[in-house]
């Protein structure tokens, strides 16, 4: 029979009612059942973790950073047993996979030594012999949401500085890739973490997610997901003046200037674009290139895009994976549709294929004679699909990769110091790339954006304090 993965409650496993688990790349493999949460499961989640908060938050460091650390080195021993996982729930080619499982334990290791590095201030008042202390104390219980596409990537950057700081846990990952969250929390659990302190809660976003807003008792929430899901987190946290960070969508712009040099260039672009399936929203799906280059990209960018072969994920020769499921597949033809239907010319790809095994396999689309009103260059569709917008000359470039809703990443592949420079400083987005992918960045470093793509502190890195501590200011008279 298929393993049962319960969710974890105060310490405990729990849940019968379950769900199955789809592999994309084989339709008829179910990974196992997964317990969906009830309403009642939520909130005795978040009972059990206001109560664990008092203890966990005055815990010592020493204690968090050897459950930190202890759950990253299992994490790095099984990150080929794991990476398959994530490549067979979540479509990605398991070196991939295995990247990214990597990237989840540099991350709780990263944390488990800055509980070992918080830190504070001290210094005179203005008021003769008194002093001031200015430190950082956990917010309370975290509400924590993940999406589908980096089911253990961002699960790891929001729990791990979470437990870091103190805070107490309620943790709810996306309905469709429960898998390496349930082994995520399962390593955290077995490696002393006290019961309360992380609670799993697995299932709908209608049920899990709406009783995790309407609570009181969680002080925090932050989620990662689609600009509509943010904005009910939003609504819902203003109400209970609870602090809030928002990861949502991207529109993602790379510059091609006429001096780039064009192998970087058609790399750059292809994998910034149609790796991980376009499921990332770092990825850029607007190509903006100026004249004098345009038709030698689009040339050698086609002939890439045709190399590019989408199978299986666990098939060493695949270099793109499957879309992670039918509604999704949906949204990306349709949006393929939408782009012809608007003007734009489609060169290569954007067809269904058939494999061995039933899977949601789609040809990686390349538009061409698009322009930044077309519905397909200012909304975000996820998926393997990007179009080129050709320009004049820098200043245009620029004017079109800001003229979006979004401001999470943008790219520039020039050999200019000066573009580059300029580029870097007046690019409206939270991270700019220069001759390098747009989707991927550093573990230690701040990731988020502005305008329509983010909202409240950067996560990650150091820069993770922010969100999940408070501070205080405490003043004391000598004598």
């Amino acid at each position: 029979m298929t393993e049962l993965h319960q969710n974890l409650i105060n310490g405990e496993w729990v849940g019968a009612d379950a769900s199955e688990n789809i592999n994309p790349s084989n339709t008829n493999e179910v990974i196992g059942l997964y317990a969906r949460a009830s309403q009642q499961d939520t909130l005795d989640a978040i009972a059990a973790a206001k109560a664990a908060f008092p203890a966990w938050s005055r815990s010592g460091i020493l204690q968090r950073w050897e459950i930190l650390s202890k759950t990253a080195h299992e994490i790095f021993a099984r990150k080929a047993e794991l990476g398959e996982l994530l490549s067979r729930e979540e479509g990605k080619t398991l070196a991939e996979g295995i990247g990214e499982v990597t990237r989840a334990g540099q991350i709780f290791e990263f944390f488990a030594g800055e509980a070992l590095r918080l830190t504070g201030e001290s210094v005179p008042s203005v008021r003769p012999g008194v002093g001031v202390e200015m430190t950082r104390e956990p917010m309370g219980v975290v509400g924590i949401i993940t999406p589908w596409n980096f089911p253990i990537a961002i699960p790891a950057w929001k729990i791990a500085p979470a437990l870091c700081y103190g805070n107490t846990v309620v943790f709810k990952p996306a309905d469709l890739v429960p898998g390496c969250s349930w082994a995520i929390v399962e390593i955290l659990h077995r490696n002393g973490l006290p019961k309360g302190v992380l609670n799993l809660v697995m299932g709908r976003g209608s049920v899990v997610g709406q009783t995790m807003l309407d609570s009181k008792d969680i002080a925090a929430q932050t989620f990662t997901g689609s600009v509509n899901t943010g904005r009910r987190v939003a609504e819902a946290s203003v109400k209970h003046m609870r602090k809030f960070q928002l990861e949502m969508g991207g529109k993602n712009p790379t510059i091609v200037l006429d001096d780039a040099d064009l192998a970087v260039a058609v790399e750059t672009t292809a994998q910034s674009a149609f790796y991980s399936t376009g499921q990332r929203c770092t990825a850029s799906s607007r190509l903006i290139v100026t004249e004098g280059i345009h038709d030698k990209f689009v040339a050698a960018l086609t002939e890439r895009v045709r190399a590019i072969n989408v199978g299986d994920a666990l098939h060493k020769d695949t270099h793109v994976g499957p879309v992670v499921d039918p509604s999704q597949l949906k949204q990306d033809t349709d949006y393929i549709e939408i782009g012809k239907s608007e003007g734009a010319r489609l060169v290569v790809g954007g067809e269904l294929l058939k494999r061995d095994n039933p899977g949601y396999f789609l040809q990686p689309a390349l538009f061409t004679e698009a322009n930044n009103q077309m519905r397909i260059a200012r909304e975000e569709i996820f998926g393997p699909v990007a179009a080129v917008i050709r320009v004049k000359d820098y200043e245009e470039a620029l004017a079109v990769a800001n003229d979006t809703d979004f401001g999470l990443s943008a790219g520039i592949v020039t050999t200019s110091l000066k573009y580059a420079t300029h580029f870097k400083r007046n690019a409206e987005a939270g991270m700019v790339m220069v001759n390098v992918p747009t989707a991927g960045v550093d573990f230690h470093v701040p990731f988020g954006g502005r305008k329509g793509s983010s909202y409240g502190p950067r996560e990650q890195g150091k820069y993770a304090q922010e969100f999940f501590t408070q501070v205080k200011t405490a003043y004391t008279a000598a004598g």
